[in-house]
């Protein structure tokens, strides 16, 4: 079932990311299905800790992003919009290098709110992280 608002392809959603922090931190958008999002960040310079370990602030912006795109495109954006109130995440193993692929899917897709829970994994299909997070959806 297409969660989606309207149909959405991968080559409308990828522009997207060209705001500031996505770009700054290489995360750019890998695939689309009917209920979920996939994305992939860089584990470089730009996103690990000083001590070589994929930063977890870098880790929770790559879930918040994928989850707040993907509650965007649940919504009519002509009237309504969506904002994170609430993030949480797990980190269960560190990564080195390579990249880690973030998969967004909905746990409750309301008229107030959604709730979204994104899997990041590293090149080997490894959990890495789980993150959670909650959309306020606001009309305009």
């Amino acid at each position: 079932m297409r969660i989606w608002h309207q149909a959405v392809t991968l080559s409308e959603v990828k522009p997207v990311v060209e705001v500031e922090m996505l770009h700054h931190l290489g995360i750019e958008i890998v695939a689309i299905g009917d209920d979920w999002l996939k994305g992939r960040m860089p584990v470089d310079e730009r996103t690990k800790q000083p001590a070589g370990l994929l930063h977890g602030g870098a880790t929770c912006v790559l879930g918040e992003s994928l989850a707040s795109i993907a509650s965007a495109l649940c919504v009519d954006l002509a009237t309504h919009t969506a904002v994170g109130t609430e993030i949480s995440a797990s980190h269960i193993r560190s990564a080195k290098g390579g990249f880690v692929y973030g998969t967004c899917r909905p746990f409750h897709i309301g008229r107030r709110n959604h709730v979204w829970d994104v899997r990041i994994c590293d090149d080997m299909d490894r959990l890495i992280s789980v993150v959670r997070m909650t959309a306020a959806i606001l009309a305009y």
